[in-house]
Parts: structure tokens; sequence; C-alpha cells
């Protein structure tokens, strides 16, 4: 009997847990890497014909992550008892998360345990290399703006003193730029402990806004749209979601089911909330490809017809695995491509922070040579 509840069942995530989530995702950090590599190594196992408990015990002593260790511990004492893999890591579902823990429970219920391993540890991959590509992409102008506030602000705040003494001593009317340079400078040295705390409260403040799942829905749906990065945010979210859904069908997952357990691992709530809308239409007997094309400012046109040719031909999962590979080589394009793109604009902004900065202190200078020539 629990056999056929655990093939059907699909996990949810209980309102009831959510405090002992939070701290669980707290406390308990397990890297994709060694998530990868227990998929991979369990995968191994299972193929080689070792019994499950011997192939946890044998994981449990190669592992040096603390909490890996921990949440074995509990596996292994469930698994002894009885219980199948997916319930019992269904309990750390706040460190795993839902794709995981069903892709598991579908492979223990179909017995292809081994093969579902295999597609998790290959997927957990993927979303690990788009994720540092994405994040790699970022770090350039990161780092170019980080330097020129930053230099900028050393100069106001402790070179351009050292001056103003000159500046106060001179007999001309200082123009605009300086007058504001002086100014800025004056608010930073006064008080800038104060406006320290108050960026700091700014973003704690913005963070805690985050939480609210209306806001943070707005926040996510404006992030697809900022200018050179909203593309390949939505690139990255469309390969996500591609490459969850066509390997849980490849699992064997009905499509209800599937498109349920991907919106679950999707970050983005615009996303999230058209997958659920879109599970609410399968219901009803709709198709994917229906639901796609009346969102194409989501999904573009190209994929909500891949997918309908897929649902037509009844290789869904494969037209999605393609698609999937597909947007990823469209981020690998787009973060390869902006450096190149963002470099001129990073450079003029330098240019023009720095350039307002030293005309501010030059000007002053130049008007009193000029004054005293005459």
């Amino acid at each position: 009997m629990e056999k056929n509840q655990n093939k059907d069942r699909v996990a949810v995530k209980s309102p009831s847990n959510g405090i002992k989530e939070f701290f669980q995702s707290l406390l308990l950090r397990v890297p994709i890497q060694e998530q990868v590599a227990f998929a991979r190594y369990l995968a191994v196992m299972a193929k080689a014909g070792l019994p499950l408990i011997d192939s946890l015990k044998m994981i449990q002593k190669g592992t040096k992550s603390k909490a890996m260790l921990k949440i074995l511990d509990q596996v292994i004492k469930d698994v002894s008892n009885g219980q199948f893999l997916s319930a019992s890591l269904e309990k750390f579902q706040s460190v795993f998360g839902d794709f995981f823990v069903n892709i598991i429970r579908v492979g223990e219920s179909a017995g292809i345990l081994s093969e579902n391993l295999n597609y998790l540890a290959e997927e957990l991959k993927k979303k690990q290399e788009l994720k540092k590509r994405v994040i790699g992409a970022l770090i350039y102008p990161a780092v170019v703006m980080g330097a020129t506030f930053g230099i900028t602000g050393l100069l106001i705040v402790f070179i351009f003193p050292k001056i103003l003494p000159v500046f106060s001593s001179l007999n001309v009317k200082l123009p605009a730029s300086t007058r504001f340079l002086i100014a800025i400078s004056n608010l930073l040295t006064n008080h800038g402990f104060l406006i320290l705390l108050g960026v700091l409260f700014a973003f704690v403040g913005f963070w805690i806004f985050l939480k609210i799942k209306k806001i943070r829905f707005y926040f996510h749906y404006f992030l697809l749209y900022v200018p050179i990065f909203g593309k390949i945010f939505r690139d990255v979210s469309l390969a996500n979601i591609c490459r969850t859904l066509g390997l849980t069908l490849k699992s064997g997952v009905k499509v209800v089911e599937a498109v349920t357990i991907t919106s679950g691992s999707i970050a983005n709530l615009a996303y999230k909330n058209q997958l659920l809308r879109a599970v609410e239409g399968v219901k009803k007997g709709e198709t994917l490809a229906s639901h796609f094309v009346k969102t194409q400012h989501l999904f573009p046109i190209m994929l909500s017809q891949m997918i309908s040719v897929g649902e037509t031909a009844g290789n869904l999962s494969d037209t999605l695995l393609y698609l999937s590979e597909f947007y990823e080589s469209e981020v690998n394009e787009a973060t390869k491509n902006l450096s190149n793109v963002l470099e001129p604009v990073l450079m003029v902004l330098m240019g023009v922070v720095v350039g307002f900065v030293a005309i501010s202190i030059i000007t002053p200078i130049y008007e009193v040579s000029r004054s005293v020539g005459r």
C-alpha cells in the first residue's frame, strides 16, 4: 500500500512545516557538488546491485560535509526501518528541493532508480554550470561599478577635504559642480556613519519587502525586462523549465504532476505563476502549448510551437530537452558577449564620474590663475 501511495504522490510543502523548513535551510546547507556526488554515487551502486542501505553507508563514509553526514544519519535510520529513500529525503525537502525528491520517488516506483539518479546528477550539474555562467557574467560590471564609485568616494571623503581650505581662500565664485562636490564631501564627512547605516537599513528593508510574495512577484517580473540582463534572466528560466519538465516527463511522470514539480523548482515567481495556471488548464483538457501561446511575453512563440509539435508527435519530453539545450546555448552566447556590450557603457560612465570630479577641482584653480594673469 505504501508503494502505491509513493507512486502517485507528489511532494508538496505543508504550511505547518514552514518554520521548521526555514531553520532547516539555515542550519543544513548541502552544496550542489555534494548533491551531484550523492546522486551519481548512488546511481552507480544501484546499477551494480548493491543494497540501498549498504550504498548509503558507503557514501556516508566518503562525505566530508557535516550537513550531509547529519542527513545521511537520518536517511539510513529511516531506510533501515523500511521507509522509501524518497520518503526519508522528503524530510529535508528545503535542502534538496521538490525536484530532487520527486525524481527519486518516480525512480523507486517505476524500478528505474539508477537511471533517474543519473538524470538527476546531470540536471543538477547543468543547473549549477548555468548559474555560474550568469554570476560570472555579472561579476565584471559589478567590479567596474564598485571600483568607479569606490575611488570617487575616497577622493571626495579623504582627498577633497584637504584642498577645501584652498577653495575657501580663493576670491572667486566657485562653479556649480564644485559647490555640489563640496556639499557632497561635507555630507559624507559629517554624516558618513548615518548614511552608511541608512544604506544598510535600506538593503535590509528591501530584503524584508521581498519576503512579501506579491512584491517579490513584481520584482521578479521587473527583472525579466531589465535592459541587457532581462533576456539572460528569461533564457535561464526557460532553460530550467524545459529541462526540468522534460526530465520529469521522460521519467514517467504525468503531465499535471510534471508541471507541478517544475513550478516548485523555479525561483522566478512570474514563471512559477504561469506554470501553476498551466496545471489548471491541463486538468481541464487543454494542452501546454495552448496556454503558453497566450503568454508570449514570458514564453516565446517558437517555444509554444515546438511544444505543440512535441505534444502532437508524442515526444514532448525530447522536444523539451532539445529546447533546454537551445536556451542554454542562448545564455552561453549572451554571457560571452556581455562584456563586449557593457564595456563601452561602463567606460563612458567611469569617464563621466571621474571627469566630473576632475573638472570640479581644476575649474576654480584655472579661474584663479586666469584672474592672476590679468
